[in-house]
């Protein structure tokens, strides 16, 4: 989504609690408009079945993305489950220099450092239909241990208490819905 000639994108920051659907509306939303750009996260967690480096994210060592924090490379890191996550800083404010909305997908503590840094930046919160679904979605990745989606649930409940700290939420009740949703944030926001 291309800004007018001379004025920067914005950027949207897509976060909620883990197992809500983020990668499955961003997933929806690359093959929907792959002219949209959206930051690709760098990562210390191993790929799950299907994901490719540089695609869903940028598989890298915990040496290497502990050398790219020293650096002031990430616009936004965290420690989640064990793993580290973070958006490379320089290709997010290359795009916006240019005119490009920018789509982050991050989690809640991604989201608060994004603001703090970039306090123009429009975030949206990424509800579930219910805690039950949610539940129902953790339980059913099948991709973790017991005790790893235990701390996701715990987690969960702190990070569905932040939606006030958001500019809107969506419900995922439907991907294909909140991606026409993520698209018409990101032309008026691109416009405001």
């Amino acid at each position: 989504m291309d800004g007018t000639a001379g004025h920067p994108g914005r950027l949207l920051v897509l976060s909620g609690p883990s197992g809500v659907g983020k990668s499955t509306v961003v997933a929806e939303l690359r093959r929907a408009r792959p002219d949209v750009w959206l930051s690709v996260s760098a990562t210390t967690r191993p790929p799950r079945p299907g994901e490719r480096d540089g695609i869903e994210y940028f598989f890298v060592t915990r040496e290497h993305f502990d050398d790219m924090v020293a650096r002031g490379e990430f616009l936004e890191w965290a420690e989640f489950a064990g793993n580290r996550y973070g958006t490379p800083r320089g290709p997010v404010l290359a795009r916006l220099s240019a005119g490009v909305s920018v789509l982050l997908e991050v989690e809640l503590q991604g989201a608060r450092q994004v603001r703090a840094a970039m306090p123009d930046a429009y975030l949206v919160f990424l509800a579930p239909p219910s805690w039950d679904e949610l539940v129902r979605r953790l339980v059913g990745r099948g991709t973790e241990a017991d005790e790893v989606i235990q701390r996701r649930l715990e987690r969960a409940r702190v990070e569905l208490a932040a939606e006030d700290e958001f500019d809107t939420t969506l419900v995922n009740t439907s991907v294909q819905d909140v991606c026409g949703e993520l698209l018409a944030l990101m032309t008026s926001t691109a416009r405001s």
